[in-house]
């Protein structure tokens, strides 16, 4: 397997433009794989899509990626929108698609109710490959209903490949029915091992496969002991998780648990660290130092 580390910005303010485009260049000197930026309407974090373009002018090399938003949106909007990034970064644009965090206020901010997000998903992916291989499509759903549109430009990339997130069985096999590959977040190599089979049954009643490299795990790390406010965010979701099993607290324990990881069958990770940097170079340089040689 390939293994490939990218880092992902979270939800706390970032540089000024300057700064930003430090980061980016400070992600490609220092080895990493990608740049990742969320999708968080309620927090103080930058828009994803128009910051990746910035990235993309910015750098030539660095692959750029987000966990985005699906529920709300119009599907082809969605689709040029994701098309011409994918164009103009030269075929760099890494998806994963998620429904949202599911508490508030970013539940409320979204607009559309929790019980009604995965019936979008399931109607928009499907939906999405089809817009981008640039053939006319009509459609007639509850989230979309038009006649004989083409959308264009077509990603560079055919096909545009996306992921999806997420533990719940629903989640599982949603991945298995429609998407590339699996980034789920805040779980243990063993949770994450059962999804993969869920997954991979589901893919096979669909009489498709997902690829054995296209399975990645996003990794929130700390530098400290978890602070209350941060386990309570954690368990909120989660009822009865204990952070200290999906969050390392030191460079150490990531590797650590990156490789059991990679000892379960999984190869891409997305790192990212619970607190904000006081430096993003010094933190990259020792990210780089504890867990870059992982790549292979």
């Amino acid at each position: 397997m390939k293994v490939r580390i990218g880092v992902g910005v979270g939800a706390f303010d970032l540089p000024d433009h300057q700064g930003f485009a430090h980061l980016v260049d400070d992600l490609d000197d220092l080895g990493f794989d990608s740049l990742w930026l969320p999708e968080i309407l309620t927090a103080r974090t930058i828009d994803p899509l128009t910051a990746l373009a910035f990235a993309a002018a910015h750098n030539p090399r660095l692959k750029i990626g987000t966990t985005m938003l699906v529920p709300g949106r119009n599907p082809l909007r969605l689709a040029k929108a994701l098309a011409t990034l994918d164009v103009l970064s030269g075929g760099r644009l890494l998806l994963t698609f998620v429904p949202g965090i599911p508490r508030r206020p970013e539940s409320d901010a979204l607009g559309v109710p929790s019980g009604e997000r995965g019936r979008e998903m399931d109607e928009i992916l499907p939906l999405l490959r089809r817009l981008w291989t640039g053939e006319t499509v009509s459609h007639h759903g509850n989230v979309a209903d038009f006649d004989d549109v083409c959308v264009a430009p077509v990603p560079l990339q055919q096909p545009l490949e996306f992921w999806t997130g997420g533990l719940a069985r629903a989640a599982l096999r949603r991945c298995g029915a429609v998407a590339d590959g699996w980034m789920p977040s805040a779980c243990t190599p063993d949770e994450a091992a059962e999804g993969r089979e869920v997954i991979a049954a589901r893919a096979d009643e669909c009489g498709r496969s997902i690829s054995p490299e296209h399975f990645g795990v996003s990794i929130g790390y700390s530098h400290h002991p978890l602070s209350v406010k941060v386990a309570q965010a954690l368990g909120a979701g989660r009822p009865g998780l204990d952070p200290a099993a999906v969050v390392p607290v030191g460079i150490d324990n990531l590797r650590d648990l990156i490789e059991r990881f990679v000892d379960v069958g999984f190869s891409k990770f997305v790192v990212r660290s619970l607190e904000p940097p006081s430096s993003w170079r010094a933190e990259l340089e020792h990210l780089a130092l504890g867990i870059a040689d992982l790549q292979s």
